[in-house]
């Protein structure tokens, strides 16, 4: 515990839920200048669940890990002053971590529960309680140093529900969140005014490379463009283009192909709005490395994703097999252990697949049975489902990668899947961050969320948020008022 606070007062004391180091190890080093404080029973709540191989087992044993490093050789009275945590960061710990959001200078120090801390609830709150036990160290330490402010910060709602109701100051964790508001995610778009090219446009070149064709233009000082960002107008046929590259202060722009046009579709497949001819264009763009499709249901993001990659893998042998994978996350309850092989086990996680290849599959008006079954059997035979379990090691050459729902995983594991990728290969991510089914993420800690904002403006990497709703009438209507 802290013998004497006077050395460090008018600095804030964070007291941390054992949820929030489960969730994130580096949660650490992410308080700027501020001190930290860990009460046992969170010590005895992380030896509780270091065992496993899920993802919170292994973020437990990283941050036991973390706290032998701090601990090393000091003693119980260098432990009970409190460990720099400034000394770890020097040993590289952690080294490309973002330390808080607004880093005032070196770390704070860590303090333990090394004597005992009580304030009296009994009448409230049940003491074999974990949580409560952290409330209780929390008001014992505000009642010994009145001028410390200390904060708990925890992921339980709950509990901070609890702590504002005996008076104890309780904050959420937000340094994992990649935006503040999933409203101000990149969303791959920019609308221009009608007169944009009329007031911006004397210096304009525009000249043709084969079947594409190219303007040069400035780029605009204040907000500037990003590679690969999609340009247009109000007007759905007006005028629209891809940022191809920033060259110092101007940019070279694109047109895109359009796949609306019935001549030119995608394995039978036309884009239905100005959104899914965008995505149509880099999901065929072999230059295009990994593309990020966000939308709600029924925007054609697995249609689109499916029907590229059967174009270029079985038409134009691009890529030699289509794998698809995603988080097996139910929304209810779970109907337990599933029979047969990997594919079979995750044979009913694909039944977005299984719709939509029905759709691509459908057989041309007087085609005999046979022909059906044998492009069927084709097609079944260059699509693998594989199980997000088994990817750690791997290195897939000349796939095309799609990973489905991957608003379900952290970014951790979307880095685990990503640096999978071999040469040749490419990665499509699809998922919708409003439909989010574990319990430990958000719109704004998704790993689907990361990839978005930290691969935007990278030359290789395309993000396009779908937003007009193609399946029907009622499921459009559906997502409106519902």
């Amino acid at each position: 515990m802290i013998a004497n606070r006077t050395h460090i007062t008018g600095k804030r004391l964070f007291v941390i839920d054992t949820n929030v180091l489960m969730h994130d190890p580096m949660a650490l080093f992410a308080f700027d200048e501020h001190d930290l404080f860990i009460p046992m029973v969170v010590l005895e709540e992380l030896d509780a669940n270091k065992k496993g191989i899920s993802e919170i087992a292994r973020n437990v044993r990283e941050t036991n890990r973390l706290l032998d490093q701090l601990i090393g050789s000091a003693s119980a009275a260098e432990i009970e002053k409190g460990l720099p945590l400034a000394k770890i960061a020097s040993m590289g710990v952690g080294k490309n971590k973002p330390v808080g959001k607004g880093r005032k200078g070196n770390p704070g120090k860590l303090y333990f529960e090394t004597r005992p801390l009580d304030f009296d609830l009994n009448e409230i709150f049940p003491t074999h309680k974990a949580d409560n036990t952290i409330l209780k160290c929390g008001l014992a330490l505000q009642q010994l140093d009145p001028k410390t402010h200390v904060t708990l910060v925890t992921k339980d709602i709950n509990m901070r529900i609890k702590a504002s109701a005996v008076g104890l100051h309780a904050e959420d964790y937000f340094n994992d969140s990649v935006v503040e508001d999933s409203d101000l995610l990149y969303t791959g778009m920019r609308e221009l005014p009608d007169d944009y090219f009329e007031n911006n446009g004397k210096a304009l070149t525009s000249w043709q490379e084969g079947s594409n064709t190219f303007y040069r233009i400035e780029t605009p000082t204040d907000n500037p463009w990003v590679p690969n960002e999609c340009l247009h107008t109000a007007d759905e046929h007006g005028f629209s283009a891809i940022v191809d590259h920033i060259d110092g202060n101007s940019s070279v722009l694109r047109f895109p192909r359009d796949y609306r046009n019935s001549h030119q579709g995608v394995w039978g497949i036309h884009a239905r709005n100005r959104e899914q001819n965008f995505a149509l264009n880099f999901l065929m763009d072999p230059d295009i490395d990994i593309v990020t499709l966000l939308g709600p249901a029924g925007t054609g993001k697995t249609l689109l994703a499916l029907a590229a990659g059967l174009a270029q893998t079985i038409d134009d042998k691009r890529y030699n097999e289509i794998i698809m994978t995603r988080a097996t996350i139910p929304i209810g309850e779970d109907i337990g252990f599933l029979p047969g092989t990997e594919e079979e086990k995750m044979a009913p996680w694909m039944g977005a697949l299984m719709d939509n290849l029905e759709v691509l599959t459908q057989p041309e008006e007087g085609a005999a049975k046979w022909q059906t079954n044998t492009t069927q059997e084709i097609i079944k035979q260059r699509i693998k489902i594989k199980s997000m379990n088994f990817m750690r090691g791997r290195t897939f050459l000349n796939k095309f990668i799609i990973i489905d729902e991957a608003q379900n995983l952290t970014p951790k594991q979307m880095k685990t899947l990503i640096t999978r990728a071999g040469p040749g290969t490419k990665m499509v991510c699809i998922g919708n961050i409003a439909q989010i089914d574990s319990p430990y993420l958000s719109e704004t800690t998704s790993g689907l969320t990361f990839v978005v904002d930290h691969f935007k403006g990278w030359q290789h990497n395309a993000h396009i948020t779908l937003q007009r709703g193609e399946r029907s009438r009622l499921a459009d209507f559906a997502q409106q008022v519902m």
